[in-house]
Parts: structure tokens; sequence; C-alpha cells
């Protein structure tokens, strides 16, 4: 099989962007050389990867089986030729972090700005994932430092601790009338949840929520971000968790609603572990040390 770098960009960006138009005027190829590209590799593979939806394109199921393997391709020649660009530019390190969305939201973003002032030499690069798969990614050595939920740890690697922080509820004012005491567990499991998706820390918290109370998470919204969770809340289809800080960065209107929970079952401690082998191990305790310093609880 041959399948070329480009290929597997486009790709990742017809995902992406949901259109291969826009996938190929973002890597600055010709519609026609990006379709052909496409059916080439699906040739190559023997299935289709992409259906034609109105206004776009969507993976198919044997497409959306594959796309990890190709994200992982995308993601190590982008350290292959960020790695090659650092030597030549004569830079000090370069560290990749992964991160879930909340973690970035909340603290990563600022303490990369902190580091990048502090450690100008230092290349830096964001890659956001669930927790799980940020412990994936650290496992797989596709990542220096990886940030996860504690919690939600499964690797054998030396965790240090690195924020905290908590849920609240949101909900829309329109269609759930909500003391606004704290909200006990009880309650709150009588509401149409909706949350984050597989992987995630908010469903792991969740699920351990019903499972002390003897019951199974069932839930009819699984999504993939925080904004569309938004979206499913302001139309009253359910509930939604989310950190404060995390709401805050959404300017909601007040036609949102939110409540604290009750209890500690929603406080979060998040840890970070780090892989050598990549990174210089200078470079590496520099960040490190830079990440684990200013600690602080979210939303107080």
């Amino acid at each position: 099989m041959k399948v070329d770098t480009t290929t597997v960009r486009l790709v990742v960006a017809m995902v992406e962007e949901g259109s291969i138009s826009r996938a190929a005027n973002r890597l600055g190829l010709a519609v026609a050389a990006a379709s052909r590209r496409v059916s080439d590799l699906e040739e190559q593979l023997g299935t289709k990867l992409f259906r034609r939806v109105p206004h776009g394109v969507e993976m198919t199921e044997s497409g959306g089986k594959l796309l990890g393997y190709l994200q992982q391709v995308d993601t190590l020649v982008d350290r292959l030729a960020s790695e090659a660009q650092a030597l030549v530019s004569g830079f000090d390190g370069r560290i990749v972090i992964g991160a879930p969305k909340a973690v970035i939201i909340e603290f990563l973003a600022a303490d990369i700005a902190a580091i990048r002032n502090a450690y100008p030499g230092i290349s830096l690069k964001i890659v956001e994932e669930n927790s799980r798969i940020v412990q994936q990614m650290l496992r797989d050595k596709m990542i220096d430092i990886g940030i996860y939920e504690k919690k939600s740890g499964f690797l054998d690697l030396p965790p240090m601790r690195y924020r905290e922080d908590r849920l609240v509820l949101v909900y829309s004012r329109a269609h759930f009338h909500l003391d606004p005491q704290p909200i006990t567990l009880d309650a709150l499991l009588e509401l149409p949840l909706v949350s984050l998706g597989k992987g995630s820390a908010i469903l792991a918290a969740v699920q351990r929520a019903f499972h002390s109370r003897g019951r199974r998470f069932d839930c009819d919204y699984l999504v993939n971000g925080f904004d569309t969770m938004l979206a499913v809340v302001r139309h009253g289809l359910g509930v939604g968790l989310m950190p404060p800080d995390v709401l805050r960065s959404f300017h909601p209107e007040d036609g949102l609603g939110v409540v604290e929970l009750a209890g500690d079952w929603h406080q979060r401690s998040y840890v970070l572990s780090c892989v050598e082998g990549h990174a210089q191990a200078q470079t590496l305790r520099n960040v490190e040390a830079a990440l684990t310093a200013g600690r602080r609880v979210a939303g107080r």
C-alpha cells in the first residue's frame, strides 16, 4: 500500500471541515486532485471512507474505524517536521503536551503562555484529547507530557499533581425550574443529563455517581464538546455538567441557569505524567516544573 502524507492530512482535514472543497483549500490542493487522492486511497483500502451528505461529506463506519490510525500518522509526521524545524532553527527543545479541552481552557493555555515567556527557546505544542486518549498517547510515546483526570488514570507512570476543578449544573431556564440551592446527587440523577462522550472525565464521574446508587447511566445525548453540550441544553433536551470557568468562556446568555452540585463527587483532580525519550531531558524537566508550580483550584 502506498499512502503519502498529503493524502493522510487531506482525510483528516475532510473530517474536521466536513467538506472536500474546504479541506482541499486548507491544504492548497485543487478539488479534483483532492478527490482523486481520496478515491485512490479508498481503492487501495477496498472500502469507502466518506459518503456525501447535504452541503458536504461525512465518514462511513469503515472510515471511522481507520480514522484513529490516520490521525496518529498525521501527528507523527507533524512531530517529525517540527522536530526537524526546531533543529534547523536552533530551538532548545520541543515538548508536546496532551490534555482535555477543559484543562486547556481553564489552565493550560495560560500556563503555556507563561512558559513561552520564561523559555522562549522551547517550542510547545498542545494536543487536545480526553483523559483516556491522552494516556494512550503517553503510553505510545506520541506526546511528552499528558494531563488527565486522576480517577481516570490507568497508566503505570508517576503522576504529579497539576490542578483541581469542579463541575456545576447548566440548564435552560425556559425548560427547567430548579431550586437555586445546591442540587443533591439523588435529585440530579432524576434529570435528563447531557454528557461528554466515551473516555471523558465527566462521563466517568457521572457513571461513578450512578453506580454509587446502584443504577446504570443511559444517556440519549453523548457529545464531543462543551459547545455541543450547550446547544443541546439551550433547547431543553437535558441539563449539562461542566466546570464554571469553561461555561464562562462561552459567554452564556441569561437564559442559561447554573446550580452548584452538593457533595464532593463532582470535584476533580488533574495530574500530569511524562515519558522520556523524545524530548531533551532538561527541557522536559523545565516544562514539567513550570506546569506544576502554579497550582490553584478553578472556579473558586
